[in-house]
């Protein structure tokens, strides 16, 4: 019987610039899939996120999936299937422009 989970990263986090998720220890899962839902956003905000892997949660590089252009009030999503033992999603905007997400990290193994 598989395993599977949701949490919560960041709950209508209000931010400007940049926002890091929350790390996950999630070294037990074969599959992952990060969900946006933007909340709000300023006018002329357009967001782009990408996930982050690492070997211990404190040092971190990119893994390649991204999220470009995220301009309008809704959910988005991303699939990641190769990663080691933590993850997290990186948010990046307008340093301007005001923006209020929710992050979520739904694993499956």
């Amino acid at each position: 019987m598989k395993q599977f989970y949701t949490v919560v990263l960041d709950r209508i986090t209000e931010f400007q610039g940049l926002l890091e998720s929350e790390p996950y220890e999630v070294g037990w899962a074969n599959e992952a899939i990060f969900f946006v839902r933007i909340h709000a956003m300023e006018k002329g905000a357009v967001l782009d996120g990408k996930v982050q892997i690492s070997a211990d949660g404190i040092q971190w590089v990119d893994e390649g999936t991204q999220i470009i252009g995220m301009s309008t009030v809704r959910s988005y999503c991303v699939k990641v299937t190769h990663f080691g033992g933590w993850l997290r999603f990186v948010l990046t905007g307008p340093v301007a422009k005001q923006c209020t997400v929710t992050t979520y990290l739904v694993l499956k193994g």
